[in-house]
C-alpha cells in the first residue's frame, strides 16, 4: 500500500525545485537607531542585529553615528550607521562577527578581544556568510584594548543545546532557528500555525477544532500543542526565553498535558530555536524529543505598530490581528523596557461552509471507491429525535389490539410512517415500530447534528490578548537585572452537538407522564387497545436526544500569567545567572447542558406543558433538524462548568566559563546548576458532575452519581509535586584548527548529566555525551547520545476513577452479523454502541526512561568562491528507545480481547454486560456464538507498558545567491522522514494480534496502539518544506512549499481489508511586500499574500479530515500593514 515510489519522486522533486530557486536565508534585520553616540548606539545595533561586534572602546569614543531605520541587510545598516566616521565594517572569518577597524597595523593580540554582544546562530539559522566550526569563535586579526576601557558584555545569548555562555554547541547538536522574517513569510496568525508549518512537529493533538468531539472532557479553547517527531505532547519540553512554561490548564482526558502554543506571542518573537536531539540531562523531564526555545525581542528602541486581515476563500473564517511594540533605553542607555500588545480575533468556521465537514455521512464522497457503502464514513448518531425506548420490567411483548407493537422486551421507536415496519399509527405522519435504531435498519432516523444544528463549528470564534514586558538595567560591577511580566487572555466560543442521556444513566418516565403512550387508562396519549395494566407502565429512555434544544453553545475562558524577575553578571571570568519564576494556567469550560433530574422531571409532567419525546422530529427529513418543539425546554437547562488550572513556581542559579582550562585545543568551557520548582495541577467539574449532585430516579429508585445529561461524573483531581535538579556539563575541545592536523581541523566534545528528585515517583539521574569532528573546512561529522525520563502526569498519579463516554465497535457483535450473513465484510459493521469507559489513576507508576542516539554530517560551502554563493546541507539521523511509556490498555482493545475470549468460549472481565435478553438470544442464533447482553461499562487503569521505538532523519538544505542587481534572494528547505514508529505489544495485545494472524478472530478487528504506529492516523512518513525569498530595496516577496506523507485509517478496511488511505497534500504560499518611507516620518509597509494557493482541501477521512494533521480549510488570504516609528 505504500507510494515508496511516489515518495521518493516527491523529495527529487522538492530538491529539484530547490536547486532552482537559487538561495537561502539572508540576514535582513528591521532597525530603528537614532543619531547619536557612537559608544550608545553600536551596542544597541548589536542588541538589534542579534550580531557580535568586536571593537575598542576608544576606537568609539567621541564617533557619532548616522540615523538608521527600516529593514536591510545587517552589514549594509552598520555600514550606513558608521558613515562619516573612520571606521571600517569587516566580517570575519566565522562568519557571524563584524569586526570595526581602522587602521590594520595597529592590530595585535586576539587575547584582548572584548565583546559588544554576542550571539550564536544554528545550522539553518538565516546568515551572511558560512559557520564556523567551534574552535574559531574570535577573528584572526582584532584590536588591541586595555581591558578597563572596553566596553563590557551587554547581552550574551546562549541557543538550546549548551548551558555554556559563549560555547558553541550548534556545531555539536542538531539546532534549528528560525528568525522574525522566516516567521513573518508564513503569514501566520498564531503559535498552532507555527508549529504545522514545521517538519518536525507531529501530530495536534491538542487543537481548537470541535468536528470530531465537543465533549468537555477534552481539553477546549484557544489552545493548540506542540508535539516534536510524534512522541506526543508530553514530551516536548517548551521554554520562553531559556525558561520553562507552564501547562495548558486544561488536560485531555487524564492522560495528555501539554504546553500551549497559542499563550506565545507571535509577533514578539524574535527567533525559535528548536533543539532536535534529545535533552533531559540538559533541561529536566518533557525533553526527550527536544527542546523548543521561544526568544522574545528585547531591548528594543522605538515602536512598530501591526495589522494583518485574512480569512479562507469560501468560508466564514476571517482573522485579525493587531499588534504593537514599544520599547525605549533608559538612565543613559543602561536599562531599557519593552512592551508588546497583541490582540487576535477569529470569526468562527461552521460545519456549513464546506463539503467535507457539512455532513456526517461522508459515504457519498467514496461512492467511486472500493469502500463505497463504508459505513465507517456515516458518523450520524443512532441518538436522535426518534427515540428508543423500553416498557419497564417487560419480559415479553406489548400489544395493541393484539398485534405486538415492542419486542420480546418491550422496546420500540418512534418513527415517520413513510419508515417500513410501522406497528401503530400515532398520527401526525408517526408511527412505533419495535426495536430500537441500530445496525443498518432505519438508517435515515441517525442525526446528522453537522447539517442539522444551526450554527455547528469546526473552529471556534475566538478573541486573544498577550501582553508581554521585558525589563533590563545594567548594574555596577558588570551585573544586570532582568524582569519579564505577560499576561494571556482567551475567550473562545464554539457549537457543539445536542446531547441526550447515556445509557450506564437511563432516564424513567412515569406511566402517569402527559405523553406517556403506555400511561393509565383515560391519559390523553394512551393507545387503544393495550394489554397492559390499567394504571400503564413506565418506559426507560434508551435512545434520544434533545434536538428541539438545539446545539450546546460551548465558552472557554483562558489566562496565562508570568513573573520573572532575575540578575545575571560575570565575576572573575564566571558567567552567572539566578532568577525566579512564577507562572499560572487556567481554562474554565462553560457549556449548555441538561440536568438529568430536571429533565427527568420535566418528562414526568402530567400537563402539556411536559417535555414530549415521543412527538419525533422532522417527518420530511428524518436526520435533519427537529421540527416538533416540545414547550418545556428551559426549565431544565444549566450552564456545565469545568475548570482547571496548572502552576508553575521556579528558583534557579547557573554558572558557567568557557575557559576553566586552557588546553591544547582551547578553552574547557564548564556549566553547572540547581533547580527547584513547585507544580501543581487541578481539575474540578461542577457539582452535577463530580459525585456531589446525584440523579435520582424517582421511578427506579436508582441513584446515579452524574446529574449532567449526556456526561459521566468526574471526580475532581488535585495534584502537586516538588522537584529538585542539579546539572552539569563540559565542553572540551580536542582538536583545534591551529593544529593543523589532516583530516581533523576540529574536535570537540560535550558531557552533560542532570539528577532529578521528584517529592512523588522518586529520584532519576541522566547524561548526556556528544562530539563534533570537522574533517576540512565545510565537512562536519556530528553525534549524540543521551538518556532522558518523563515523570507521569499529576493527573495519571491520582488513584480515582475518571468516566469517559466513547462510541466504540462491539466486535462480537460483528462477528455475529458476518456469520449470520447481514453483513458482507467486516468494514460494512455498524455495531457502535455508546460505551462507558472507566480509567483509574495509578500512585504506582513509574517515570518513563528513554535512550535517545543521533548522528549526522554538516557540509558547507566554506570552499566555494563567494561569487557562487554559499549553500548549507545538514543531515542527522536519529532513534529514540522508550520504556515504561505510561499508558492504558485502550476500551477497542478491551473489547476485542473481549471477542477473542467469546471466541474461545469466556469472556474479557473488565467488559461489563448486562444479561442476554431474548431479542439478544435471537441475535446470535445460528451463528455458534455465546449471547451477550449490552455493554454497561468497560474498565481499565494507567500502567507501565511496553517499550516503543520511533526513528528518523532530517534533511536541512539553505542556498544564498551572492547580492547582484536583482536583490538578494534566498531559498531553504527542510525534510523530516519518520521511518520507523513502533510500539511493542504488550502480552495481551501480542495475544490478538497472533489471533488474528491465526484467523482465529478477523483481520479487521483493530489492535490498536500496537506494533507499527506508523502512518496510523497520524505520524506520516515523509513532511517537508521549502522556501525561496527574494528581496530588493523597498520590494520583497516569497514562495513556500509544504508536504505531508499520506496515512492510514487501520480500523476503516473494505472487503480486501485493505485500510482507508487519507492521501498526501502538498500546498504552496505566495506573499508580496513593497516598503517605503511614508510622510510621517518611519518607515512602512504593505504585504499581500496566500497560503495554499491552489486551494487544496484537507485529505478525507471517516470525520472529514484529521485535525491532528490538517487545517480545515483550503485556499487562505491575508494582507498585512506595519508601521515603524
Amino acid at each position: 500500500m505504500k507510494k515508496r515510489g511516489l515518495r521518493y519522486t516527491t523529495v527529487l522533486g522538492m530538491g529539484v525545485y530547490l536547486s532552482t530557486l537559487l538561495v537561502a536565508h539572508a540576514e535582513v534585520r528591521e532597525f530603528n537607531l537614532p543619531e547619536g553616540d557612537a559608544t550608545k548606539t553600536i551596542p544597541s545595533f548589536a542588541r538589534q542585529s542579534g550580531v557580535q561586534i568586536v571593537v575598542p572602546a576608544d576606537r568609539l569614543r567621541g564617533k557619532k553615528t548616522r540615523e538608521i531605520k527600516g529593514k536591510m541587510d545587517t552589514k549594509i545598516a552598520l555600514e550606513k550607521l558608521l558613515e562619516g566616521t573612520d571606521l571600517k565594517v569587516v566580517l570575519t572569518e566565522d562568519g557571524k562577527t563584524f569586526s570595526l577597524r581602522q587602521d590594520l597595523s595597529e592590530f595585535r593580540s586576539p587575547a584582548q578581544t572584548i565583546q559588544v554582544s554576542s550571539f550564536q546562530l544554528a545550522d539553518n539559522a538565516p546568515q551572511s556568510a558560512p559557520s564556523a566550526p567551534a574552535a574559531e569563535q574570535t577573528p584572526e586579526i582584532v584590536p588591541q584594548a586595555p581591558v578597563e576601557d572596553a566596553v563590557n558584555t551587554l547581552d550574551k545569548v546562549v541557543i538550546v543545546g549548551s548551558q555554556i555562555a559563549g560555547a558553541r554547541p550548534t556545531g555539536v547538536v542538531p539546532v534549528t532557528v528560525m528568525g522574525e522574517d522566516e516567521i513573518a513569510s508564513l503569514g501566520i496568525s498564531s503559535g498552532e500555525d507555527l508549529f504545522r508549518s514545521l517538519p518536525i512537529a507531529g501530530d495536534v493533538s491538542f487543537n481548537t477544532q470541535t468536528l470530531s468531539g465537543g465533549s468537555q472532557g477534552a481539553a477546549r479553547g484557544d489552545v493548540s500543542s506542540i508535539n516534536l517527531r510524534g512522541l506526543g505532547s508530553s514530551y516536548t519540553l517548551l521554554l520562553l526565553n531559556g525558561r520553562r512554561t507552564v501547562p495548558y490548564g486544561l488536560t485531555q482526558g487524564r492522560q495528555e498535558s501539554s504546553y500551549n502554543a497559542n499563550a506565545i506571542p507571535v509577533f514578539g518573537l524574535q527567533r525559535l530555536e528548536i533543539l532536535r536531539d534529545g535533552a533531559a540531562a540538559l533541561y529536566g523531564s518533557d525533553a526527550i524529543a527536544g527542546v523548543v526555545n521561544n526568544v522574545l525581542l528585547s531591548n528594543y528602541n522605538g515602536l512598530k505598530a501591526q495589522v494583518q486581515y485574512g480569512g479562507a476563500e469560501g468560508t466564514n473564517l476571517r482573522q485579525f490581528q493587531a499588534n504593537l511594540l514599544w520599547g525605549s533605553d533608559f538612565a543613559d542607555g543602561r536599562g531599557n523596557f519593552t512592551t508588546y500588545l497583541n490582540y487576535g480575533g477569529d470569526t468562527k468556521l461552521y460545519t456549513s461552509d464546506q463539503e467535507f465537514t457539512a455532513s456526517l455521512d461522508l459515504r457519498p464522497l467514496i461512492a467511486n471507491t472500493s469502500f463505497a457503502g463504508n459505513t465507517a464514513f456515516d458518523t450520524r448518531g443512532t441518538s436522535s429525535p426518534w427515540g428508543g425506548f423500553q416498557v419497564l420490567g417487560a419480559n415479553s411483548a406489548i400489544r395493541a389490539n393484539g398485534v405486538a407493537i415492542t419486542d420480546s422486551v418491550g422496546r420500540f421507536h418512534i418513527q415517520p410512517v413513510t419508515n417500513a415496519g410501522c406497528l401503530y399509527q400515532l398520527g401526525n405522519g408517526l408511527c412505533i415500530d419495535d426495536g430500537v435504531v441500530t445496525g443498518a435498519a432505519d438508517r435515515n432516523l441517525r442525526f446528522d447534528s453537522a447539517a442539522a444544528i444551526p450554527g455547528m463549528t469546526v473552529t471556534p470564534s475566538i478573541d486573544r490578548i498577550n501582553i508581554f514586558n521585558t525589563l533590563t538595567y545594567e548594574l555596577p560591577n558588570n551585573m544586570e537585572i532582568f524582569a519579564e511580566a505577560g499576561i494571556y487572555y482567551a475567550k473562545s466560543e464554539s457549537m457543539t452537538t445536542a446531547v441526550g442521556p447515556l445509557a450506564h444513566t437511563p432516564i424513567t418516565i412515569p406511566a402517569d407522564s402527559y405523553y406517556n403512550p403506555f400511561g393509565p387508562v383515560g391519559s390523553p396519549n394512551r393507545i387503544d387497545g393495550l394489554d397492559i395494566p390499567a394504571e400503564g407502565v413506565d418506559i426507560t429512555v434508551l435512545s434520544y436526544l434533545l434536538a428541539d434544544v438545539g446545539g450546546r453553545l460551548a465558552q472557554v475562558e483562558s489566562k496565562q500569567h508570568r513573573l520573572l524577575l532575575g540578575l545575571k553578571g560575570e565575576t572573575a571570568g564566571w558567567n552567572w545567572e539566578t532568577a525566579g519564576l512564577y507562572s499560572d494556567s487556567s481554562a474554565e469550560d462553560i457549556a449548555t447542558n441538561v440536568q438529568n433530574s430536571l429533565w427527568h422531571a420535566s418528562l414526568a409532567g402530567t400537563t402539556p406543558a411536559a417535555y414530549n419525546p415521543f412527538n419525533g422530529g422532522n417527518v420530511a427529513n428524518p436526520n435533519l433538524a427537529d421540527t416538533t418543539l416540545s414547550t418545556d425546554l428551559s426549565s431544565f437547562l444549566i450552564d456545565a462548568r469545568r475548570y482547571g488550572r496548572a502552576s508553575l513556581g521556579l528558583v534557579d542559579f547557573k554558572l558557567s566559563r568557557g575557559d576553566i582550562l586552557n588546553l591544547p585545543a582551547g578553552g574547557l568551557g564548564v556549566a553547572a546548576g540547581v533547580e527547584v520548582r513547585w507544580e501543581t495541577s487541578e481539575d474540578d467539574r461542577d457539582s452535577t458532575g463530580d459525585f456531589t449532585t446525584n440523579y435520582y430516579d424517582t421511578v427506579t429508585g436508582i441513584t446515579y452519581p452524574s446529574d449532567t445529561l449526556g456526561a459521566s461524573a468526574a471526580w475532581d483531581v488535585r495534584g502537586n509535586r516538588t522537584v529538585y535538579s542539579a546539572f552539569a556539563e563540559l565542553a572540551v575541545p580536542i582538536i583545534s584548527p591551529e593544529m593543523n592536523i589532516p583530516l581533523a581541523r576540529a574536535i570537540d566534545l560535550q558531557f552533560a548529566g542532570r539528577y532529578e528528585d521528584y517529592s512523588d515517583v522518586g529520584s532519576v539521574a541522566k547524561p548526556k555525551v556528544a562530539g563534533s569532528w570537522d574533517v576540512f573546512d565545510g565537512l562536519r561529522l556530528r553525534s549524540s547520545w543521551q538518556q532522558g525520563f518523563v515523570a507521569p502526569t499529576l493527573q495519571q498519579l491520582v488513584p480515582v476513577d475518571r468516566p469517559t463516554s466513547q462510541t466504540r465497535l462491539d466486535d462480537v457483535l460483528c462477528e455475529a452479523d458476518l456469520r449470520a450473513g447481514r453483513i458482507a465484510a467486516w468494514g460494512l459493521c455498524s455495531q457502535r454502541p455508546q460505551v462507558q469507559v472507566q480509567t483509574t489513576g495509578n500512585a504506582n507508576l513509574k517515570p518513563e526512561e528513554s535512550e535517545s542516539l543521533s548522528y549526522g554530517l554538516v557540509i558547507d560551502s566554506n570552499f566555494i568562491p563567494e561569487k557562487f554563493g554559499h549553500f548549507t546541507f545538514t543531515y542527522d539521523n536519529w532513534k529514540i528507545d522508550q520504556e515504561n511509556k505510561v499508558g492504558a490498555l485502550s476500551a477497542e482493545n478491551a473489547l476485542t480481547l473481549d471477542y477473542l475470549l467469546r471466541v474461545r468460549g469466556s469472556s474479557n472481565p473488565n467488559v461489563v454486560r448486562a444479561a442476554p435478553t431474548p431479542a439478544d438470544i435471537a441475535f446470535v442464533q445460528g451463528t455458534g456464538l455465546a449471547p451477550i447482553g449490552e455493554i454497561l461499562y468497560v474498565v481499565t487503569s494507567y500502567d507501565n507498558l511496553d517499550s516503543r521505538t520511533i526513528e528518523g532523519y532530517d534533511i536541512g538544505l539553505t542556498y544564498e545567491a551572492p547580492e547582484s542587481f536583482l536583490g538578494r534572494i534566498n531559498a531553504y528547505a527542510n525534510i523530516s522522514v519518520l521511518t520507523d514508529y513502533f510500539q511493542n505489544p504488550s502480552a495481551v495485545q501480542q495475544e490478538m494480534l497472533d489471533a488474528q494472524d491465526a484467523n482465529e478472530i478477523n483481520a479487521g478487528a483493530n489492535v490498536g496502539g500496537a506494533a507499527s504506529l506508523l502512518q496510523s492516523s497520524g505520524s506520516p512518513e515523509l513532511k517537508w518544506n521549502a522556501g525561496l525569498n527574494w528581496r530588493r530595496e523597498g520590494l520583497a516577496a516569497g514562495l513556500t512549499a509544504s508536504y505531508t506523507g499520506e496515512v492510514y485509517q487501520y480500523n476503516v478496511v473494505n472487503a480486501a481489508s485493505e485500510p482507508w488511505e487519507v492521501s498526501d497534500q502538498l500546498t504552496f504560499g505566495l506573499w508580496g511586500e513593497y516598503g517605503f518611507e511614508d510622510p510621517f516620518g518611519g518607515e512602512s509597509s504593505v504585504r499581500l499574500g496566500v497560503r495554499n494557493l491552489t486551494d487544496e482541501a484537507p485529505p478525507l477521512s471517516t470525520n472529514g479530515y484529521l485535525g491532528n494533521l490538517y487545517q480545515p480549510y483550503g485556499r487562505y488570504w491575508y494582507a498585512r500593514l506595519q508601521k515603524t516609528f
